[in-house]
């Protein structure tokens, strides 16, 4: 097989074995209505859950305790008629609405044993939030540097596979006192891709104009990846040894 399609065939399917990763969601043993559960989330987490695929049914089920709750929020609301919106802003790909469901009557909505009901905002319940916050480290590492700190008191660096993590990663980097800020992307230069220290391909992509395209001269200084804190705050490609602020990703549990 020539050697250009087998690549090819091969990010095509590591892109898609990276799309069924799994969020983290942490369940919140405590009842609020649906717009105090989605302000507690993001004061505290993330957001209200997002669910994208039968894998974070799955997950989401896990997070919910064996203490009798049946009922949750999600971090799902009607934006419209019959449309339907995440609290993230990420538009609806995935259902799993329970039969009869959504009946029109109700604007938020909730899980039970993995199915989806509408049901008033108003109403007081246990709730799910997706558990991964990004933590702006102010100090200035190189990328190898940055990995250690992120490793030893967060998690990692931040890896950025959804348009959704990436407008959380530009509310973050705003902060930032470097012209630019390490990501957890690295450059394998044997076979000039760039790959998420997760383990995932780069299949969603930011890259400013000239970046992460083309070869890679790594036969000097490593390539790792990182995003601009000013203007439209795409992904560069920048030697390792370079100091700069960094994002790392915490798990919360």
């Amino acid at each position: 097989m020539d050697q250009t399609l087998y690549f090819i065939l091969l990010l095509i399917a590591l892109c898609s074995v990276s799309e069924c990763v799994q969020r983290r969601f942490h369940f919140i043993n405590v009842r609020k209505n649906w717009t105090e559960a989605q302000r507690y989330c993001r004061e505290n987490y993330t957001d209200l859950a997002t669910v994208d695929n039968i894998n974070d049914i799955n997950e989401l089920k896990k997070s919910v305790n064996d203490g009798g709750v049946q009922y949750v929020w999600i971090g799902l609301q009607r934006s419209g008629v019959d449309k339907w919106q995440w609290s993230s802003g990420d538009s609806v790909i995935y259902q799993n609405w329970a039969p009869g469901q959504p009946d029109g009557r109700d604007d938020c909505a909730m899980m039970m044993n993995g199915q989806w009901n509408d049901l008033p905002c108003s109403d007081k319940r246990n709730f799910i939030c997706n558990n991964n916050k990004l933590i702006l480290i102010k100090e200035n590492l190189t990328w190898p540097e940055a990995l250690r700190y992120c490793r030893q008191n967060h998690m990692d660096l931040v890896s950025v596979h959804s348009e959704e993590i990436q407008r959380r990663v530009m509310n973050v980097v705003k902060q930032a006192s470097t012209e630019a800020v390490w990501l957890g992307l690295h450059n394998y230069c044997s076979m000039n891709m760039w790959i998420w220290l997760s383990g995932e391909i780069v299949c969603y992509q930011n890259w400013a104009p000239g970046n992460g395209s083309t070869p890679e001269e790594c036969s000097l200084e490593k390539r790792k990846g990182a995003v601009q804190s000013g203007g439209d705050q795409r992904w560069i490609s920048l030697p390792e040894t370079r100091k700069l602020n960094f994002i790392c990703s915490r798990n919360d549990e």
